[in-house]
């Protein structure tokens, strides 16, 4: 599988990354063969970016996640999570996580963007993984804590960057305005953008995009299929955007692409995880995958052929903005593009 690099950093990531908030019980079980059997699966097919984060299960993906590459050669793979949520004793639990989750509520999360706060989240994340380092560490949904995430934890990331303690820093949130900002007012090297740069929704193309191009950073794009609207061929109704019902006229939408990707021999959940590497600045696709079976399906579509020729089509019948540039060859020789399961929409950021 092709690696991309994070510019200007030693990072390099594979073009399809394993977003590990499902193992963590994102919104059902998923026993701990199930999240064990996913991670073998896309390691063996060649995925080597894994990204995690405190939030997805009060720790339980970072601990699983830790324990499936345990035995993996370190040097191979990349991981990333993510700071801001420090995870604490709950002094009332009620027996259940109420953010989502499918665990018991014995933690609870405690905003903290401050440098103590990160260094604590980073230290805690060691211990649950057991990894020695983190490649990556993104702010994670700072949206509301701005002035403290900028000021005191965008700049006790870089000073753990310039003493290679991490690799590249960044930030994450399904909104790409404050990530525009992120790139262009503090040393962030990469963002992860959450339902921004798909083919509903071209938002991120007004902001992040065009300051990751002109600063020559990078963007991983998450929540590609909009929360469902984008996973199947054959868009319904009653499916999910953005985590609510989507209005008849978005699965209109989405139903009028899927037929012009079925005259390009492909489909809407293929052409999907294909477009956001219409834009240059992307590097990877990240995407949440819970079992083996899950991993399997994702890979197959991740390596299906999208012909250039659609995305030309669908800017000239409007389907998708007509600023969507033409798709950019990755550098490096090698396998194929990205696919997965489902994500994001304007929750808290989680695959």
């Amino acid at each position: 599988m092709r690696r991309r690099e994070i510019p200007n950093t030693p990072v390099r990531l594979t073009e399809l990354g394993f977003g590990a908030s499902t193992i963590g019980n994102l919104y059902r079980v998923t026993s701990a063969h199930e999240a064990a059997s996913a991670v073998d699966v896309a390691w063996n097919a060649g995925v080597r970016y894994f990204d995690t984060a405190p939030h997805y299960g009060l720790g339980l993906s970072e601990h699983r996640l830790g324990a499936a590459l345990r035995d993996r050669p370190r040097d191979e793979y990349v991981v990333s999570s993510k700071v801001g949520r420090l995870l604490v004793p709950n002094e009332r639990p009620s027996g259940l996580d109420t953010e989502g989750f499918v665990v018991r509520d014995d933690l609870r999360r405690q905003w903290d963007f401050s440098r103590d706060g990160v260094l604590r989240s980073v230290e805690d994340t060691l211990n649950r993984t057991g990894l020695d380092r983190l490649d990556v560490v993104y702010l994670h949904d700072p949206d509301n804590h701005w002035k403290q995430a900028a000021e005191e934890a965008m700049p006790t990331l870089a000073t753990l960057r310039d003493q290679e303690v991490v690799g590249a820093i960044g930030a994450g949130m399904n909104q790409s305005a404050m990530l525009a900002r992120f790139l262009r007012e503090t040393p962030a090297d990469v963002v992860m953008l959450a339902g921004r740069y798909t083919l509903l929704d071209q938002s991120a193309l007004d902001d992040v995009l065009p300051a990751a191009r002109e600063l020559g950073r990078g963007v991983v794009a998450v929540g590609v299929f909009n929360s469902g609207l984008l996973s199947q061929d054959r868009p319904m109704e009653g499916m999910k955007y953005d985590y609510q019902s989507a209005p008849p006229q978005l699965v209109a939408r989405a139903r009028a692409i899927a037929e012009v990707c079925a005259r390009y021999g492909t489909t809407l959940p293929t052409a999907a995880i294909a477009f956001p590497f219409t834009h240059p600045s992307v590097v990877n696709v990240t995407l949440g995958m819970r079992n083996g079976g899950q991993v399997e399906r994702n890979i197959g579509l991740a390596r299906a052929h999208v012909p250039s020729e659609l995305w030309e089509d669908l800017r000239a019948r409007g389907l998708i903005r007509a600023d969507v540039p033409a798709a950019a060859p990755c550098a490096e020789a090698g396998g194929a593009g990205p696919n997965a399961e489902h994500t994001h929409g304007r929750g808290p950021l989680c695959h």
